[in-house]
């Protein structure tokens, strides 16, 4: 086993000493701390000891890289710092005051979706595949009848029958499956008002019972506002003296997070105000109802009209006379959004897309950047391949990034190297450009990277399958180029990334 002595009391000093440490903990390959003064950490110092792999920082946090084995580096710098691991709930909350407003507002949104992504994956999936059961034709299996006549399109090509139209097992399969894609997608307000809850610390039943209320079977189905609205057929609870309109909020985000946010801080007031033998009956009555009121009456329609807003002006950029500059910016500027956070807003906007058009032209581009990202260490991996300890890095990283998780890739490779961090860039870009020349659309968010040719739309897949080629060639080939040329190859970023910590300065 490494003897991490020396690197562990080298890091103490390196860091800022014992004084400059808020709070500490590690995770499975890291250390994780909550520094008072940000500023006084010796990057450059920290990672050229043996035992460190990077460093970066991240919502408050400078984070450590060292392997595997950092249970053993922490016992070792536990022993010369003499400070006790804390939680990493104690240490997040430590760094939060490295986080200026906006940051925090950002971990706040991250943190709502973040137990409900899994969730959406699933449902992605099974739309992906029954997307292929109900969605495909294929010659094989004959042209299509209804009715005794052949189906063809407009321009007399022949409509072939897809999978559902002649296996009874396949067409019970797909109607099965509409089970959990309808929970995960319809009843969507559930999940982010119970993770509303969940984030505030509050009552997450009452946050359960106030999704449910958003999208009970009582009311008018959100997919069908539209038109019952514009022919005044939506259905009314009639108080006497005013009316109000019984509409569902099914897949809406924004009315949901606003209702959670509502109900949490109501549950925080009135249990500062209401006698503790008093609170298990008047705090969650007060809390609920209420919160319920609000949501039908002011946040549920501020929500919609908010998220339909955000989701026109998206959609306006997808398909307008300049999609194909918008795709290029937003396959461009991707990565460099998920470094400040920022990126954790394309699920509510991808939601929002997906609830009022049925389907999203963001998410493409989203698993596009994701790959560009993976090519790029790709890259770096064939030019230190001999290099085992590198490879170390590279291999897991890009890996990660082919299935959708960049972190790893940018913090641990790109970035720290930078023209590699630019050539993924410029490879999303174009395939990003291609993608909204093209129109390609997704079903819904699903897993990123590689597979996430699952959940794309049929009709797209070969546009889709060559914007996946250029995200993985052209980032590739251009950081081999950028290294060839030593193009900004001295450029490498120390990685004391700050994500603009100067709340506290």
């Amino acid at each position: 086993m490494p003897n991490f002595d020396k690197d562990a009391q080298d890091l103490l000093t390196l860091i800022g000493g014992k004084e400059n440490i808020k709070a500490v903990t590690h995770c499975a390959t890291r250390m994780r701390f909550a520094l008072n003064d940000p500023d006084k950490a010796d990057v450059d110092g920290i990672e050229n000891l043996a035992s460190v792999k990077g460093t970066f920082t991240q919502a408050g946090q400078f984070q450590v890289i060292v392997g595997n084995q950092v249970a053993d580096f922490y016992k070792e710098f536990e022993k010369h710092s003499g400070i006790v691991e804390t939680s990493k709930a104690q240490v997040k909350e430590a760094a939060e005051s490295n986080q200026s407003w906006w940051q925090k507002a950002m971990t706040f949104l991250a943190e709502i979706f973040a137990p409900i992504i899994p969730a959406i994956i699933v449902g992605g999936l099974i739309l992906g595949f029954r997307n292929i059961l109900e969605g495909v034709g294929f010659e094989a299996l004959g042209q299509k009848v209804v009715d005794g006549v052949a189906q063809a399109t407009a321009n007399g090509d022949p409509i072939y029958n897809s999978i559902v139209d002649v296996s009874p097992f396949w067409n019970g399969v797909n109607q099965f499956l509409w089970l959990p894609g309808e929970a995960i997608f319809h009843f969507l307000p559930v999940g982010i008002t119970w993770a509303v809850t969940r984030k505030l610390g509050t009552t997450q039943i009452l946050g359960i019972v106030l999704g449910i209320t958003l999208v009970s079977p009582q009311l008018l189905n959100a997919y069908g506002a539209a038109d019952a609205l514009a022919e005044g057929t939506v259905p009314q609870w009639d108080f006497g003296f005013f009316k109000l309109d019984m509409i569902g909020y099914q897949a809406q985000v924004l009315p949901a997070m606003f209702a959670g946010l509502a109900l949490g801080y109501l549950e925080k007031f009135w249990r500062k105000v209401i006698p503790e033998y008093l609170s298990m009956i008047l705090v969650p009555f007060l809390s609920l109802l209420p919160a319920v009121i609000l949501a039908h009456t002011v946040l549920g329609p501020v929500g919609w009209w908010l998220g339909s807003l955000i989701s026109s002006v998206v959609l306006a950029g997808l398909t307008g006379p300049l999609s194909w500059l918008f795709g290029a910016i937003f396959g461009a500027f991707y990565s460099p959004l998920v470094i400040t956070g920022l990126h954790h807003m394309t699920n509510a906007i991808d939601s929002q897309l997906i609830a009022d058009s049925g389907s999203t032209g963001l998410w493409p581009m989203i698993a596009l950047s994701n790959i560009a990202q993976g090519s790029a260490v790709l890259a770096v991996w064939w030019m230190s391949r001999k290099d085992e300890e590198e490879s170390q890095i590279t291999i897991p990283s890009a890996i990660s990034a082919y299935l959708g998780v960049t972190e790893p890739a940018m913090f641990g490779v790109n970035l720290k190297y930078v023209y590699p961090f630019l050539a993924a860039m410029i490879g999303s870009a174009l395939a990003g450009l291609l993608t909204t020349t093209v129109g390609i659309q997704a079903n819904s968010i699903g897993v990123g990277g590689l597979p996430g040719i699952l959940v794309i739309q049929i009709q797209y897949w070969l546009m889709f399958f060559v914007a996946m080629l250029i995200a993985v060639v052209v980032p590739f080939v251009l950081t081999l180029s950028f290294k060839k040329m030593e193009f900004l190859t001295n450029a490498g970023l120390k990685f004391d990334i700050p994500f603009f910590n100067t709340a506290n300065k």
